[in-house]
């Protein structure tokens, strides 16, 4: 753990007792990921059959993620198989202005004054960008760390998502089209 990091008043954890683990060894090869084969990847089903969905347009969805200490976090993904690498010139294009306009109406609602947009992809082959809604009057979670933060946080109720979801959603819409969905209307 660098000490710098330690020190930053936004670290999650006392720094007396915390150690760093070794680094393991280098594996052979990197481990594949879900959804490698474009086949077994869930980016091909509709909204109607998958649950989390609250928005969508011809190329992309917005899920809603479920257990969070977040006001909300939102999940922005291509419905066709690509990796946040391999996205074609038009729909990189298109996912800028939505992750804009998202990412306007994520930080309009009362509860939020930021939020952080992430990228992970080593647990999947398929593009997701995470928005993590950093809750208001509360600076103790900004940057880095309030990904971190959110599994530590009480979680927040399921209707309060929902509603901050669908204010998101219709904003979102208002903004840059594409239709609410599921708990989103």
């Amino acid at each position: 753990m660098n000490a710098e990091m330690q020190a930053w008043e936004i670290f999650p954890f006392e720094s007396e007792g915390l150690r760093l683990k070794p680094l393991d060894p280098l594996t052979e090869a990197e481990p594949p990921r879900s959804g490698e084969d474009p086949a077994q990847c869930r980016c091909s089903q509709q909204p109607s059959d998958d649950e989390w969905v609250v928005w969508t347009n011809d190329h992309w969805r917005v899920g809603l993620s479920e257990e969070s200490g977040a006001p909300l976090i939102l999940i922005l993904a291509p419905w066709a198989h690509y990796d946040f690498t391999t996205l074609p010139n038009d729909l990189a294009a298109e996912m800028g202005q939505i992750m804009v306009a998202l990412g306007a109406a994520i930080e309009a609602l009362p509860s939020v004054a930021r939020v952080h947009v992430s990228k992970w992809g080593d647990g999947g082959a398929h593009a997701h960008i995470f928005f993590y809604a950093r809750p208001t009057r509360m600076p103790q979670l900004r940057g880095t760390m309030m990904a971190v933060w959110d599994d530590y946080l009480p979680r927040t109720p399921g209707d309060v998502r929902d509603a901050n979801a669908r204010a998101v959603i219709h904003d979102l819409v208002g903004s840059f089209g594409g239709r609410a969905v599921g708990r989103a209307v």
